[in-house]
């Protein structure tokens, strides 16, 4: 008999990562049967989605969706996504609420998207980075409910170099491209093909839910520092692309929107890592046990090239 697997955000970055990865896998196609969840299954994607898996409408402020939505279930993904107003209110929410339904509903397990807790770890000097903080807070409360979870912490998406082009290098108008950034050429990222590789890290906990249960998968395929980033960028796109650093005013000016989270939230990376400490040991075993190999920066801009700012 197969287990009813319920993905929240089924139609996202992450999401779709898992739900693609588990219908192409031989052995977890068997044993669950994914239920994909979406605020809005008329979109093209959740019409797409119909003809793989059950798409049912849901969303936290209508706690009776909710409900209905984990009626049956074995275990669940809840990921948050970004709210420009309220963010704290909204993610916490979101994420509180459907834990508690899904043990009142009867769920065996619930699988988490959580992220570092920058407040806790640098000690209050970084207090503004509340996306990262308020999933971090949902994951401690998960972390309390009667019911097994594992959680993944996904690193900065690769994806983000062409869908946030103020973190892509710009031209100097010299016919060179320049990666800026405030903080040290040596601050690490840790890397990750969000909808490639998702579910690689997913997956794995699905597969052997017992091994990791109260486990933190810190999801990326390697870290690279700005100057590797820049040189890779180089090589794919045929451009001269160098790192600079600059000041936090004048990087400040580049970013459209939530400038503060970035600002502290990089500022964080170059001091602590964006793990925390140890960040190169927890990316490591993540890598070690992920379910599948992991995509590296090279091969993602292989398969999708970059478009740099200024280019033709």
């Amino acid at each position: 008999m197969t287990k009813i697997l319920v993905v929240f955000g089924a139609t996202g970055q992450q999401g779709s990562s898992i739900v693609n990865f588990v219908l192409n896998d031989p052995e977890l196609s068997q044993e669950y049967r994914i239920r994909a969840i979406t605020r809005d299954p008329d979109s093209e994607k959740a019409q797409q989605l119909k003809e793989k898996v059950e798409v049912v409408k849901a969303e936290w402020t209508d706690r009776a969706s909710i409900e209905a939505a984990l009626t049956g279930v074995h275990t669940v993904f809840i990921v948050t996504t970004f709210s420009p107003v309220n963010d704290y209110e909204w993610q916490y929410g979101t994420a509180t609420t459907t834990a508690d339904i899904a043990v009142e509903k009867g769920a065996k397990y619930i699988i988490f998207s959580t992220l570092t807790n920058v407040k806790k770890i640098s000690g209050g000097k970084y207090s503004r980075v509340v996306p990262f903080d308020v999933k971090a807070e949902a994951e401690e409360y998960i972390r309390g409910l009667p019911i097994k979870s594992a959680f993944v912490s996904l690193g900065s998406f690769m994806e983000n170099f062409a869908q946030q082009p103020f973190v892509s290098p710009r031209p100097a108008g010299d016919g060179t491209w320049v990666l800026e950034r405030h903080t040290s050429a040596e601050t690490r990222f840790p890397l990750v093909d969000a909808v490639g590789d998702t579910g690689k890290f997913v997956g794995a906990i699905l597969a052997e839910p017992d091994k990791y249960e109260g486990m933190t998968f810190h999801a990326a395929t390697a870290l690279y520092d700005l100057e590797e980033i820049a040189a890779i960028i180089a090589k794919h796109t045929g451009r001269t692309v160098v790192f600079k650093q600059i000041s936090a005013e004048e990087w400040a000016k580049t970013v459209p929107w939530a400038t503060e989270v970035f600002l502290e939230g990089f500022s964080f990376m170059d001091e602590y890592g964006y793990f925390g400490p140890g960040s190169e040991d927890l990316v490591s075993w993540a890598v070690k046990n992920a379910r599948g190999k992991l995509t590296t920066f090279e091969e993602y801009l292989e398969a999708h090239p970059l478009k740099l700012i200024g280019s033709e």
